[in-house]
């Protein structure tokens, strides 16, 4: 049997993948991440073909001709659009596949902490339609925990805060299990959203969502910097309907992005006012960590530090962090059979 283990082992290529509103990432067991692209499809509406995936999609975003159009299959973190998710699923596994099709691989995905049954099927439903084997959803503030390389097998509390594109996720783990937690709508996207409102409003000036993804990760940020920040911008002034040029500084873009900010600082609250004492008592010691895109905002530990006293950690690689941690349970087979469901 050994021998035929070990066969079915060398030949199947078991994925995790990270299933994100903003981007996808997809880990192969036993050689890592293969794959970081933007959940973005392009598609010709003339032919319902699809054009180009990832980030040869996004980098035609709000530049594409009346027939083409560019879908965002995940909307805060659950399937918005069932066909083209799997689609895109089928793509991105087919491009990490190598030469072996015909082993259906076994998939971990890490789906947000509060979605329904309905919305997990719909995710289980487009992996097996993408030629999975056997499929286990696992929590997205899990997966990150265990990616950031949390103790969470122990006894202890240990608090994630997962700010991803869609979502943010924020649990309490204790004993490989979830004790409490919060996940709200507002994420990375609401930031990029808040930049284009302001500017809208300051200065009469529309830009395009890419540009304000640029300004935020440039000079956006949730506390005073030493070194103040500027940069040049471009978009359209509304009033004359041409294009324009203006700078924008770090103080405006941190006004931009204050209302996202509060709400994130609100649902850490929340959630800690939520947690047993014993486990409050470890999250003193242990304090917070802080994994997914939004982690990357400059300042944000500085700012949560200032609101709950706590200490404040990012994770090495947040973006990796839910992917990663859905490719340790991939390589732990006894802890996938503890806290993924398989459906």
């Amino acid at each position: 049997m050994g021998m035929l283990t070990n066969m079915y082992n060398y030949f199947s290529a078991d994925l995790a993948i990270d299933l994100g509103t903003a981007n996808t990432l997809v880990y192969i067991k036993g050689k890592g991440i293969v794959l970081r692209e933007p959940s973005m499809v392009m598609i010709d509406d003339k032919t319902g073909k699809i054009q180009a995936v990832g980030a040869e999609a996004k980098s035609m975003l709000g530049k594409t001709p009346a027939n083409m159009r560019i879908i965002r299959p995940m909307k805060d973190g659950v399937i918005a659009d069932f066909d083209t998710t799997e689609k895109m699923l089928q793509y991105f596994i087919k491009r990490t596949r190598s030469g072996n099709q015909f082993l259906k691989p076994r998939i971990v995905i890490g789906i947000p902490s509060e979605i329904t049954q309905v919305e997990r099927r719909a995710v289980r439903d487009a992996a097996l339609r993408a030629r999975a084997n056997e499929v286990f959803l696992i929590e997205q503030a899990m997966a990150a925990a265990i990616g950031a390389d949390l103790p969470i097998t122990e006894p202890g509390g240990n608090m994630v805060v997962d700010i991803g594109g869609g979502t943010t996720d924020v649990a309490v783990i204790s004993l490989s299990g979830i004790v409490v937690a919060k996940s709200i709508r507002i994420a990375s996207n609401e930031m990029d959203e808040a930049i284009v409102q302001y500017i809208k409003k300051k200065y009469n000036m529309l830009i395009g969502e890419r540009s304000a993804e640029q300004i935020k990760i440039k000079i956006g940020s949730a506390y005073p910097m030493d070194d103040a920040l500027e940069m040049e911008i471009k978009g359209r002034d509304l009033s004359h309907g041409i294009p324009k040029t203006l700078n924008v500084n770090d103080s405006e873009i941190r006004e931009a992005l204050e209302g996202v900010v509060q709400a994130l600082i609100e649902v850490v609250k929340n959630t800690l006012e939520r947690t047993p004492p014993e486990l409050s008592a470890d999250i003193v010691d242990r304090g917070i960590i802080l994994c997914g895109g939004g982690a990357l905002l400059k300042n944000l530990d500085k700012r949560f530090r200032e609101e709950t006293s706590l200490p404040i950690f990012i994770a090495d690689d947040p973006l990796s962090s839910v992917v990663l941690g859905a490719g340790k349970v991939l390589e732990n087979l006894p802890l996938l059979e503890k806290i993924g469901n398989a459906l």
